[in-house]
């Protein structure tokens, strides 16, 4: 005789709104529309919204979640009424190992900041009067990992939020409405504090334990970064991601360097800390530009880009550019000194366009020296956004 089914709880219904912001994807929760003991940070939360994801995955395809199995497709935001003066909506942002049962949440999305806005305009969280009938609306975002503002600029038809158009993103492979971003004074981390230049250095010597010495720039810009010259790497800068994916061995090298920088910022007392902490800080190499083929085939000439740039992800090559890693190169190519103004050709500028293995990308940065210290005032840079799909997700009970 066949034995009745053991009963379970039945799956949770969560609104959720599922968006691609610039480069990146994630899964859009309005504060109030989660679980009473997930609207505060906590094992709860991050235990709804691993599952959520499909994490921790051993098999690392995320088959069972929404998330992507990438580092740019694995990722949660939670957007409520800001609380801090001035601001319109706060904005909070995880990043979800593929095979970690954790959440990342000491850094930012700058691809994901794009659709914060639209998310915020769709969702009523914007007074309605102040969203145009065809036009402009800004939002302005409290970045609540990080304690920055970022001002986004949403276009508007017919009272909407305008998510088609004809600008291009390389890295994505339909255009899009253009949403222009402003991180306003990017640089000083939120928890961690400190300088733009944590070392008071704009080049620093990193010895790194059974796998060398090297010349780095440690910033806090958009994101805690660490700067190598593609050289001492034994690389040129043109690398796509199967050159460098399916190293191991280079993966486990740069993860060393990260983790002796991580350290050296003041983010972690030990490197055994850094496994912990993925998200930040991020890694790149950077060379002199060159001409190159990008990852869909689009030739990229050395004439129309200022530099080379490639940068690891949660521990893999990143199929195009993060957004706050972005912020950190505009910033970087600003400053005399760092090992990106040098790959720039040394030149005073406040605008940065750099090859990544997508194509290409721009992005402005405004520093200055007070005190004798650099600071960055804001960096500036255009995104995209779409919804694709809305609803709720289901998430089982237990």
């Amino acid at each position: 005789m066949t034995q009745p089914p053991r009963r379970h709880a039945p799956q949770l219904k969560i609104p959720a709104t599922y968006m691609r912001g610039g480069t990146s994807k994630g899964v859009f929760f309005r504060l109030d529309d989660l679980p009473g003991a997930a609207r505060v940070p906590g094992r709860a939360r991050d235990a709804l919204l691993l599952r959520v994801i499909g994490s921790p995955d051993p098999y690392g395809k995320h088959t069972d979640g929404m998330g992507g199995a990438t580092s740019s497709t694995s990722k949660v935001v939670i957007i409520g009424r800001s609380a801090v003066p001035g601001h319109d909506v706060d904005y909070l942002y995880g990043q979800v190992p593929i095979d970690g049962d954790f959440i990342d949440w000491s850094g930012n999305c700058g691809n994901l900041s794009s659709a914060v806005g639209p998310f915020a305009i769709a969702n009523g969280l914007i007074d309605p009067e102040r969203v145009p009938r065809d036009g402009i609306c800004t939002v302005r975002i409290w970045q609540a990992n990080i304690g920055k503002t970022i001002v986004s600029h949403v276009p508007v038809s017919d009272g909407e939020v305008q998510e088609t158009g004809d600008f291009e993103l390389d890295g994505v492979t339909f255009p899009a409405a253009e949403i222009a971003l402003e991180f306003l004074d990017p640089a000083d981390e939120g928890e961690d504090g400190g300088a733009m230049f944590p070392t008071g250095h704009v080049v620093d010597e990193l010895d790194v334990a059974g796998v060398g010495g090297f010349r780095a720039t440690l910033i806090n810009a958009g994101v805690p970064m660490v700067f190598l010259e593609a050289a001492a790497l034994g690389y040129d800068g043109t690398e796509l991601q199967p050159a460098i994916n399916e190293d191991a061995a280079a993966l486990a090298r740069l993860e060393a360097i990260r983790a002796e920088a991580a350290v050296r910022m003041g983010l972690i007392a030990d490197v055994a800390e850094a496994a912990r902490r993925p998200l930040t800080p991020k890694i790149a190499f950077v060379a002199p530009a060159k001409d190159y083929v990008s990852s869909s085939g689009k030739p990229v000439r050395a004439a129309d880009i200022d530099l080379l740039a490639r940068a690891i992800s949660m521990g893999k090559l990143h199929h195009a550019m993060m957004g706050t890693a972005s912020v950190a190169i505009a910033t970087a190519a600003a400053v005399p000194g760092t090992v990106v103004h040098a790959a720039a050709g040394g030149d005073n500028r406040d605008a940065v366009r750099f090859g990544h293995p997508s194509g290409t990308m721009r992005v402005g940065a405004e520093v200055k020296q007070v005190d004798g210290q650099w600071v960055a005032t804001k960096a500036v840079m255009s995104r995209s956004a779409r919804v694709l799909m809305e609803g709720r997700v289901r998430v089982p009970a237990d």
